[in-house]
Parts: C-alpha cells; sequence; structure tokens
C-alpha cells in the first residue's frame, strides 16, 4: 500500500498535471530473473519545464517511504544516495523528449519495489512524479518464456439493454497474466481521450491472475464504436493491446434485417454472453464476499473470546 505520504504527493501531481501528462513511465511493469538487468524509462515533457532540469528517481518497498535512490544533475552528473550502488545503479537523460533511463544491473530481491522518477515543476514547489513501474524479481530458474500475455475475453451490450434502455455496457475479461501489474483504459476509435470506466480488482488465479474492466456509456454514444486498450510487460511485442468493440447500432441493424432464423441465433448467442458475463460477475462478488465473511467471523470470534476471558474470576 501506498503511504501517506506519498498519496499526498500523487495527489497534488494529480490535480496540476490532470489536464497534460508532463511525465510518463513507459512500463508499469518490469519483470527480471535474479543477476539480470533491469531497464526502466521515463518519458519527460522537457519544453514544459526550465532548461537543465533535474531528474530524480526514487524507490518504494511496501509499507516502507519513498526512497530517493539517486538524481541527474543539469550537467548529467548522477549523484547517487548514501549506501547505493554506483556501479550496479547507471542512470542517464537525454536532450529533448527523448526517455530518461535507468539500469539496474546484477539485479535481487532488495532491488523489488516501486520505481518513480521525478522533477521539480517550474516554481520548484512541487515535485512531478511519474505513474511508477514496478520492478518483480524472480529466482533465476523460473521459466519466463511461458505466454502470461493477458486472455481476453469480451461480452457486448445485450439487445435488451440497447433497445429498451438506450445504454449498452462493454466488458474486458483479462485472465491468466503475469505479472500482476496490468493497466486497462478504454477510448473511442480514433481518439486519444481515455474515457471513464470501472475496474474490477486483480485476482489471484494459481500462478497467474486476471482482472475485469467495463464501459457503461448511453444515449447517442451507444452508436459510436470502443476499444478497450491493455499496457501488460508481457504484451506480445512490447506494444500496447487493443480490442475493438463494434458500434451498437450496426450490430442492431444487421440483426433486425437478418432472416428470422439468423435473428434467433444471434438472440441466443447474446443471451450466452449475456449469461456468461453475469456469471464471471457473480464469481467474482461471491470471491470477495466469502473473503469479508472469513474476516468477520475471525473478528467476532476474537471479540466473543475477550469477552469471556474477561468473565473469568
Amino acid at each position: 500500500m501506498l503511504l501517506l505520504t506519498h498519496v499526498i504527493l500523487v495527489t497534488s501531481l494529480w490535480s496540476y498535471t490532470k489536464a497534460d501528462t508532463l511525465i510518463t513511465q513507459l512500463m508499469p511493469s518490469v519483470i527480471k530473473k535474479q543477476g539480470n538487468t533491469a531497464f526502466l524509462e521515463c518519458q519527460i515533457k522537457t519544453g514544459a519545464f526550465k532548461k537543465n532540469v533535474y531528474i530524480h528517481w526514487y524507490r518504494q518497498k511496501p509499507d516502507q517511504p519513498l526512497q530517493r535512490i539517486l538524481y541527474i544533475s543539469s550537467n548529467e552528473n548522477v549523484v547517487h544516495e548514501q549506501g547505493v550502488s554506483e556501479e550496479r545503479y547507471e542512470a542517464r537523460k537525454w536532450k529533448q523528449d527523448l526517455p530518461a533511463s535507468l539500469r539496474i544491473h546484477r539485479v535481487n530481491e532488495a532491488d523489488a519495489g516501486l520505481y518513480y522518477c521525478a522533477c521539480w515543476d517550474n516554481s520548484g514547489w512541487i515535485k512531478i512524479f511519474g505513474e511508477g513501474t514496478k520492478l518483480i524479481v524472480t529466482p533465476s530458474d523460473r521459466n519466463l518464456n511461458v505466454g502470461t500475455s493477458p486472455k481476453p475475453t469480451i461480452f457486448l451490450p445485450s439487445i435488451a439493454e440497447t433497445t429498451l434502455h438506450n445504454a449498452g455496457t462493454y466488458l474486458c475479461l483479462l485472465e491468466n497474466f503475469f505479472p500482476d501489474v496490468i493497466k486497462i483504459d478504454w477510448k473511442e476509435k480514433n481518439d486519444k481521450t481515455v474515457l471513464k470506466s470501472q475496474q474490477g480488482d486483480t485476482i489471484k488465479t494459481y500462478d497467474t491472475y486476471m482482472k475485469f474492466s467495463w464501459l457503461t456509456v448511453t444515449g447517442v454514444s451507444v452508436n459510436k464504436e470502443y476499444k478497450c486498450i491493455i499496457k501488460h510487460e508481457r504484451n506480445k511485442g512490447g506494444v500496447e493491446q487493443e480490442i475493438l468493440f463494434p458500434s451498437q447500432k450496426k450490430e442492431l441493424t444487421a440483426i433486425t434485417s437478418a432472416k428470422p432464423s439468423m435473428r434467433y441465433e444471434d438472440d441466443v448467442l447474446q443471451l450466452q454472453l449475456m449469461n456468461t458475463s453475469a456469471y464471471y460477475i457473480y464469481l467474482l462478488l461471491l470471491l470477495k464476499s466469502l473473503a469479508y465473511s472469513v474476516a468477520i467471523t475471525f473478528y467476532l470470534l476474537g471479540d466473543q473470546h475477550s469477552v469471556a476471558m474477561g468473565r473469568v474470576p
């Protein structure tokens, strides 16, 4: 969990940069075997800052405060904090808008954590942070070549939802991915604006993870095409995975103009999709409910035990 100090910093950052992302960390996670080299990048819009900007790199481990590990000065000198290996931690920055980079050689378990790049804004009062990159260090004998990229299953809005309520809910289920760090955005086709969507919890299933996200639109927006954009380290080719959802107006027109037998088959397919979607959502909610029930049961049992102990002479 993020500590309060960092939450305050990120909150300040959000209010300052929500209109324009000034710092972008290109990957949400990096997974490396022990002994290998980890490579982290940070894109900074240098044109928005004064010249000779300093770049700072921070690391945060679970339940620990942010720790600055080094910074790059205006003349490109790298200054390491005390106790940080100059040999293993190598940082560079480039002119213009090319990414700054941090290399960690011969990684070990102690290097694991969230890494943030940051710099001061022009006022010198606000330090702007990137979104962070999670470095995961695995044993050297673990096979990382197994297909652990997100496996998508999509669910389209039902006919009843689009015709009776003039609304549509698009659901994207992602399964069997590792590591657990994943980013899911929704956009209109041919548009760069990120839409407001809902995100489910990331749930561990054996050695991999699953997560679902959904987008609900109303009115004339139902007639548009949307895409679910998935950013994950194990994506094929290292690029974002995009899943296009067709316009429901086109789908509905195709269904109503089809032969009766075709309409029946499409209705059955829509019903199957609705039932499958409902099943997954019900399953996930059930798992959360069971977790809460177990926690409450332990709490009540502990409370009763305390009361009973209090009655002993």
